[in-house]
């Protein structure tokens, strides 16, 4: 198992529990609605949508369940490398019927087994030539539907919504939507247009993750944090950024946006000055 996998790699950190505190957010915010299905996207590559997938589908299934992650970013999926799998047979094989595999509609054929218990992982598969076109077929709604029959809970890890619009596709076909961003970095304006493309087409936004932040080091024993995504794995080291533990939730929400607001008003500052 990969690096990135904080939650199994050490059950026991800050950052694990801060994955289990979002699953059970997760599971209360959507407690009405009986959330089955759940789209991680993001607005741009790099802001750790692929490493909150991978850690928030091992937390639900410590707790027993059987949980299926499907990594639906047909392009430039990474949850092979994450679980150190094979990139295929996998979700684009499945959709499109061209793979080796000898019984094309044995869905579990497509599935890698973890050593996580009870979590199942399909890779994206090879990249094929219409990954938005697959993902509006009627396989792709009937295999939505395996899923919920078959999993308690199936993670999807979705495309980066500003670039292509598979993951806006993808949610009008799920329970809800987990949009991941990077502090400092992911604008709000984007969060706000992503907030409306998901929506537009009848999608539902569980809320936002927001990556990457630094706290202080003082704060360190009475802070839950998430930690540094997308490179982790290429050093021994894991830079601990993010937020807050539910104790201090409204005060640091708050700075977060107000610090975020700001940002925004000096890079759009820069950018009259440019022009």
């Amino acid at each position: 198992m990969g690096k990135e996998l904080i939650i199994d790699q050490d059950p026991k950190s800050p950052i694990a529990e801060i994955f289990r505190t979002l699953r059970t957010n997760l599971q209360f915010m959507t407690s009405n609605q009986g959330l089955k299905t759940l789209l991680v996207t993001s607005s741009v590559p790099g802001e750790g949508k692929s490493w909150v997938s991978a850690n928030l589908a091992v937390a639900f299934a410590g707790e027993g369940k059987k949980i299926a992650l499907i990594d639906s970013d047909m392009r430039k999926g990474r949850l092979h490398t994450i679980f150190e799998i094979d990139k295929k047979p996998g979700l684009s094989n499945y959709l499109s019927g061209v793979s080796e595999v000898e019984d094309k509609e044995d869905l579990f054929s497509y599935f890698k087994k973890t050593n996580v218990e009870g979590l199942y992982v399909m890779p994206a598969g090879d990249v094929p030539p219409n990954p938005s076109e697959l993902l509006v077929c009627d396989k792709m709604q009937e295999l939505v539907e395996k899923l919920k029959n078959t999993f308690d809970m199936v993670i999807f890890d979705g495309t980066p919504v500003l670039l292509v619009t598979d993951s806006v596709i993808l949610s009008r076909q799920l329970d809800s939507s987990l949009i991941v961003t990077s502090y400092k970095s992911t604008k709000m304006g984007d969060v706000e247009k992503i907030k409306k493309m998901i929506e537009n087409v009848g999608g539902k936004i569980a809320g936002v993750v927001i990556n990457k932040i630094p706290v202080a080091a003082k704060k360190y024993e009475s802070t839950y944090y998430y930690g540094n995504h997308e490179e982790s794995n290429k050093s021994d080291n894991v830079d601990v950024d993010s937020i807050s533990s539910q104790e201090e939730n409204t005060n640091i929400e708050d700075e977060i946006l107000k610090e975020i607001e700001e940002f925004d008003q000096k890079e759009e500052k820069k950018e009259e000055e440019n022009d």
